[in-house]
């Protein structure tokens, strides 16, 4: 079975406990996917996801949903970290030329 990932968007935050963002897909033309949190690894160069839960009392909480094979899980991380990086490389080049713009104008 081919799993089809599209229309991912990112929502950034203001960086707090590691997350910088949310991101948001659809999965097969059929199910929409929100609130995946977009996490900065500890190593500080690479990030990994998490699944939205739900908390129901003080000790537990449950997942509202999650990839139940490899397949889906790396198609839907791959999916999300090239959004990622084609946004990052978007900012990036837009921060450079707007510091060349401040210093040669």
């Amino acid at each position: 079975m081919t799993i089809k990932i599209s229309e991912v968007q990112i929502s950034f935050v203001k960086p707090s406990e590691g997350i910088v963002g949310f991101a948001s897909l659809l999965v097969n033309d059929s199910i929409y996917l929100n609130s995946i949190a977009i996490h900065k690894k500890l190593n500080g160069a690479d990030y990994r996801i998490t699944y939205p839960t739900k908390k129901l009392s003080v000790e537990n909480s449950i997942n509202l949903f999650h990839p139940i094979n490899r397949q889906t899980s790396s198609a839907i991380e791959q999916a999300i970290f090239s959004k990622l990086k084609e946004v990052m490389n978007k900012v990036n080049q837009h921060d450079r030329y707007s510091s060349d713009d401040l210093r040669n104008g």
